[in-house]
């Protein structure tokens, strides 16, 4: 993550000899020019790690001598990991341990994003609570991608859903399907224990269904950890590489949904629609394309080792955010990623923030529209909006007639009042900065 006490800005271009018809005038101009874009920029930065900031612990910066109100590192850092899994889904820890890890890592906001289910995100949101860490609900959703035509040939992927502190706005729907995939997660498993048979690799569906855990729908991780215990294979790595991988001689599909459906219904329920890992798509260009017509919101560009420039020019070409995690696990033999590697630039925090926050609330407003008095929603909220002692944390508001909330950044007197005008909150968020695509 950057420093945010530190001003790293980008190089300006060295020019070597006067072109024909140059002076020293007007290279003197070039170079000024340049020196100004350099200067935007980096106020562009600044003025975006603000609104991060504020949006993650409740309170504006404290300033100081760095002439932009920004905090020295490292207490001004603000870490997010987008992508980790709890024992939920195939996950190794708990929720709970899930958070406690990264807080020691220095995480501040974190998704929690199991695979098909959100049942781990309110243990999740009590065990920031002592932290002062936000939780962002999500869930990584199990899809495929049939590309027509005679071959109808299916690609399985994922799309990471994230929703603000009040969870999704139509919760029905969306667990609706994510129950039929799970229930199609047992049918998958017990299939691939056939191949595996038929392998002269036998498993027992018990031991299964105890490596993943009372109410947990069984995954291939489970089924390779079993091959693990079993002496079939030496590590997870080679369970999947020689016989779990898509495709692999024991691979199974499930009941999983089209992509398409999957994206629609995310945005429907007020989440923030994602593709995970594109780099592990056999066709992703036109898988990209196809998704962004029906709502894709972002794609995952940022790994441990950098932003992947292919896939960078792809979220560019078509618009989209660029977003990453970790896809923590919790698994140490593996040499899985940890929480907090994955370094994302603050202007594409400040991005995903300025388009959630309106979806977010429009959320919470669609759900206490229909139930008021809703309690699992209040419960939430008071556990996600932890009290600061500046007083400064809000309850989530929203302005009749718009679509975006009244922001945990208003003052007292604002908050009281939820016919604030629309313009102050757009300036108090910083929307409108005018970003340029990164």
């Amino acid at each position: 993550m950057p420093s945010y006490g530190q001003k790293n800005h980008p190089e300006v271009e060295q020019f070597g000899d006067l072109e024909n018809g140059d002076s020293i005038g007007s290279k003197k101009q070039r170079q000024r020019g340049r020196r100004r874009k350099k200067q935007k920029a980096t106020a562009e930065q600044a003025l975006a790690s603000k609104y991060v900031y504020d949006w993650a612990f409740g309170f504006p910066k404290p300033p100081d001598g760095d002439g932009f109100g920004l905090p020295p590192a490292p207490a001004g850092r603000v870490v997010f990991d987008l992508h980790s899994h709890s024992k939920f889904s195939d996950g190794f820890l708990s929720p709970a341990a899930v958070v406690e890890r990264a807080y020691r890592n220095g995480v501040k906001v974190l998704a929690l994003t199991d695979h098909d289910t959100m049942a781990g995100v309110p243990e999740a949101i009590e065990a920031a609570r002592k932290h002062r860490m936000k939780i962002i609900p999500g869930v990584e959703i199990s899809a495929v991608y049939s590309s027509g035509g005679e071959s109808g040939r299916e690609e399985p992927l994922h799309i990471l859903a994230y929703y603000g502190s009040g969870g999704p706005s139509m919760g029905e729907e969306l667990e609706d399907l994510l129950a039929n995939i799970r229930d199609g997660r047992h049918i998958r498993a017990q299939n691939m224990l056939v191949k595996l048979k038929e392998l002269n690799m036998p498993l027992k569906w018990d031991d299964i269904v105890n490596i993943a855990g009372k109410g947990v729908a069984p995954g291939r991780v489970h089924i390779a950890r079993a091959m693990v215990e079993a002496g079939y294979v030496e590590n997870l790595k080679q369970a999947f590489s020689r016989y779990l991988h898509d495709g692999g001689p024991a691979y199974a599909k499930g009941n999983e949904p089209l992509a398409e459906y999957v994206v629609r219904l995310v945005c429907r329920t007020g989440g923030i629609a994602t593709l995970a890992h594109p780099w592990a798509l056999k066709n992703p260009a036109s898988i990209i394309g196809s998704l962004k017509a029906v709502g894709l919101h972002a794609m995952e560009v940022y790994r441990s080792d950098g932003k992947l420039p292919g896939f960078s020019e792809m979220a560019d070409k078509h618009d989209l955010l660029k977003l990453g995690g970790s896809d923590y696990h919790g698994r140490k033999a593996d040499g899985k990623l940890d929480l907090g590697s994955v370094h994302l630039p603050v202007l594409d925090v400040f991005k995903f923030l300025k388009l959630a926050c309106p979806i977010w609330c429009g959320s919470v407003k669609c759900i206490l529209r229909k139930e008021p008095s809703n309690a699992k929603l209040k419960n939430n909220m008071d556990l996600q909006e932890l009290e600061y002692s500046s007083g400064c944390r809000t309850t989530p508001l929203c302005k009749d007639g718009s679509d975006l909330c009244q922001s945990e950044l208003l003052a007292k007197e604002e908050r009281e009042n939820a016919e604030v005008d629309l313009d102050v909150f757009m300036n108090r968020m910083g929307f409108h900065l005018p970003l340029k695509s990164r």
